[in-house]
C-alpha cells in the first residue's frame, strides 16, 4: 500500500523533539544501570566472601540485564520512529502499511503498529 498522506513538519517537530529527549534519558539510564551492576565492578572476584552476598549480587545483575534489555527494545522503537519521521513514513503501520490511529501515537509516539496488527502479533506470541 502506497502512503499518500504525510504529516506536516510542524506536527512532527514536537514529536521528534520528544522522542530525542526520551532517547537521551534512556541512554543515560542505561549508563547508570551499567555502572550500578555489581558484576561490572573489577573487585567482584576479590570481594565474594559470603554466599548470601553473592546471591544478592547475582539478583542485582540479573535485574540490571533485564531492565537494560527492555530499555534496548524501547530505544530501537524510538530510533525507528525518528527514522520514519526523517524519511516521511511516520505514523504508518510496519505490518499492514495503514495509518496508525493518532490517539495511539499520542500515547506512544514510538509505536510501529496499528492496534489491529499489534493484537494479531500478541495473539501469535501467546
Amino acid at each position: 500500500m502506497k502512503n499518500i498522506f504525510k504529516y506536516p513538519a510542524q506536527v512532527l517537530l514536537p514529536i521528534k523533539n520528544y522522542l530525542k529527549g526520551r532517547e537521551e534519558k534512556i541512554v543515560e539510564r542505561k549508563e547508570r544501570i551499567k555502572n550500578a551492576d555489581p558484576f561490572a565492578k573489577d573487585d567482584r572476584m576479590a570481594n565474594n566472601t559470603a554466599t548470601d552476598a553473592g546471591a544478592a549480587k547475582k539478583f542485582e545483575h540479573e535485574k540490571s540485564v533485564a531492565v537494560s534489555s527492555e530499555l534496548d527494545k524501547t530505544l530501537i522503537n524510538i530510533r525507528k520512529a525518528l527514522t520514519k519521521i526523517k524519511i516521511g513514513k511516520y505514523g504508518f503501520c510496519e505490518e499492514c502499511g495503514g495509518m496508525i490511529d493518532t490517539d495511539r501515537l499520542s500515547v506512544d509516539p514510538a509505536t510501529t503498529m496499528c492496534v489491529k496488527c499489534a493484537n494479531k502479533k500478541n495473539k501469535k506470541s501467546e
